[in-house]
């Protein structure tokens, strides 16, 4: 018999497992992942391209959020900050750092399958998330990791029109802007001063909403032709979950702009079939 206070291996096991699915945000990557889906099926990748590509991205979230935890652990630990369980202690910084290089190696092995155009993509959108995570969030160009990344996305699934990496850069720009509105005081507490934290939480929440709004524009009117009727009917449902979200205010923002995230997914694979 286990003692009290003990764990068996396979209990070990799945409390890890699910500290670290709980470390690596596990709200933004999976829309991440879904979007990067939606694309690859829209540029008529096959099946199991479209798997492929959504593994290679998973991974390349999953490295990003959690060098995101560990590199916060010190400072969530100190404002108290729950939901983290790199700073709560249920998992060990020595796993999370080793999962962060696993899961990046296995992103660019993954994508490294679909050509030299998709790798040096999924490398710099990396990079450059991992640059916000080792230091640039806590600078006046924190947007400057997200609207990059976001851009490179559709090239990693696919050639990509101007228009689309344009709505992707918006659109991350925006998520940017919304997730950090929640903790601003946390934040600046621990030395943390992203632009967000420079302009303040309502000049923040009203750049996420029109960042969100220039996405659903740029996806409406960026295509060739005149706009389809379901692209301007979501532009207008997405303007209305935007207003009762920065209405709302808290994290609401941050909800509405996954929400409208998923309308835009819709939207792109409309415009893109």
């Amino acid at each position: 018999m286990l003692q009290a206070g003990t764990l068996g291996p396979v209990q070990q096991a799945v409390r890890t497992g699910a500290a670290l699915a709980m470390a690596c945000h596990p709200a933004p990557t999976l829309t991440v992942t879904a979007l990067a889906a939606a694309l690859a099926a829209a540029a008529d990748r096959t099946v199991p391209e479209v798997v492929g590509l959504a593994a290679a991205v998973l991974c390349g979230q999953l490295s990003v959020g959690w060098l995101n935890d560990l590199v916060d652990a010190s400072r969530d630990a100190a404002v108290g900050r729950s939901g983290k369980p790199v700073a709560e202690g249920r998992v060990s910084r020595r796993t999370v750092g080793a999962g962060v290089i696993v899961a990046a190696v296995a992103a660019l092995a993954l994508t490294s399958l679909f050509g030299l155009t998709a790798l040096l993509a999924h490398t710099v959108a990396l990079a450059s998330a991992w640059a916000y995570d080792l230091g640039v969030k806590s600078t006046a160009f924190s947007v400057v990791p997200y609207t990059v990344s976001f851009a490179l996305l559709p090239v990693i699934v696919g050639p990509a029109p101007l228009w689309l990496m344009a709505a992707a850069a918006t659109l991350g720009s925006a998520a940017h802007f919304a997730n950090a509105i929640p903790d601003l005081a946390d934040d600046l507490a621990t030395g943390v001063r992203g632009l967000p934290h420079r302009i303040g939480a309502r000049s923040s929440i009203l750049a996420a909403a029109a960042l969100m709004l220039a996405t659903g524009v740029l996806l409406a009117l960026g295509p060739p032709g005149p706009p389809t009727p379901l692209a301007l009917a979501a532009l207008g449902v997405a303007g209305m979950i935007l207003a009762i979200g920065v209405a709302k205010g808290g994290r609401a923002p941050f909800a509405a702009v996954m929400a409208v995230a998923l309308v835009d997914v819709a939207v792109a694979v409309h415009v893109l079939t």
